[in-house]
């Protein structure tokens, strides 16, 4: 066998010839350079689409309200159902303290909401029991009735107006939770204090727009039929209901019930109020009684 040494020259190398293209053959175009042109095309249909249906994209107004200063956030159907209860110990003469009671013992028993369903037969904003004499089935889930019902027996109990929130409230209730209630309270009074409020923008609440479902007549004659029952005597003329001698917490408990009674304007002494504004002044209607307006 032969043997390579260190140092010796290494075998030439042949020099390799370059490759002859065909002269009849053509480079394909790069796939690279229409990625650009497609994703400019997709795009642009795709803000076609999306244009077309911003409506749809675009998220409604929630219906809530809230209080200005607080955390305190609340449904439009909580909100009317608190106005509610406010008003009942309003018309009744009753002291702030029942408000914030009611209102605490309302939120425990059924988060402000007036439920068809509870414990047994409990039932309504405050799970009042027909077989405990709270009243029939159809009474006690009436928020005026449920209300009128609970402060017959808060002014009963002693010293209810300077008690512990829990313990008034259970010696209403009779509850199997007596604690519960106490927890409720900051939020009671943050609430009472924006119903009772004697200046504008105390509650604020926005809807979508109202939809209109009925006769104008009949609409305006059931709105009239709640007023009186819960904010004073109406008067009605051309879908406007008005509420002479009303002050700021009326105006408050319809401005809560607005998206119940369908109305996109509640106008006061100077301001105006529509569920995409909230309160304006507007000093064209200034002096006038409380006006509820009707979508």
């Amino acid at each position: 066998m032969a043997s390579t040494r260190v140092g010796s020259r290494p075998p030439p190398v042949r020099p390799t010839r370059p490759a002859v293209r065909s002269k009849g053959r053509r480079r394909r175009p790069s796939v690279r350079r229409f990625v650009p042109l497609v994703v400019v095309v997709l795009l642009a249909a795709l803000v076609a689409v999306l244009w077309d249906r911003r409506e749809e994209l675009i998220p409604p107004m929630a219906s809530q309200c809230s209080i200005p200063g607080s955390d305190v956030e609340l449904t439009t159907e909580q909100a009317a159902n608190a106005a509610t209860i406010a008003a009942v110990a309003r018309s009744r003469g009753l002291p702030a303290r029942a408000t914030v009671v009611a209102l605490a013992t309302a939120q425990q028993e059924s988060r402000l909401r007036n439920l068809d369903y509870g414990d047994r037969d409990s039932l309504g904003l405050f799970q009042q029991r027909p077989s405990q004499d709270w009243g029939t089935p159809e009474q006690v889930r009436d928020p005026v009735y449920a209300a009128g019902k609970f402060f017959d027996r808060l002014v009963e109990v002693p010293g209810w107006e300077t008690g512990r929130l829990t313990e008034v409230a259970q010696a209403v209730q009779r509850s199997g939770f007596p604690e519960a209630y106490q927890q409720w309270e900051p939020l009671g009074t943050a609430l009472a204090g924006a119903l009772l409020a004697t200046t504008p923008d105390a509650l604020r609440c926005g809807f979508p727009p109202p939809t209109t479902s009925g006769p104008a007549a009949q609409r305006t004659g059931a709105v009239a039929e709640v007023v009186r029952r819960e904010a004073g005597a109406p008067t009605v003329e051309d879908g406007t209901v008005s509420v002479a001698g009303a002050g700021w917490p009326e105006a408050t408990w319809a401005v809560a019930h607005a998206e119940r009674l369908q109305l996109d304007r509640v106008v006061m002494d100077g301001w105006r109020w529509t569920p995409s504004t909230g309160w304006e002044q507007t000093p064209s209607a200034f002096a006038l009684p409380l006006q509820l307006r009707l979508a």
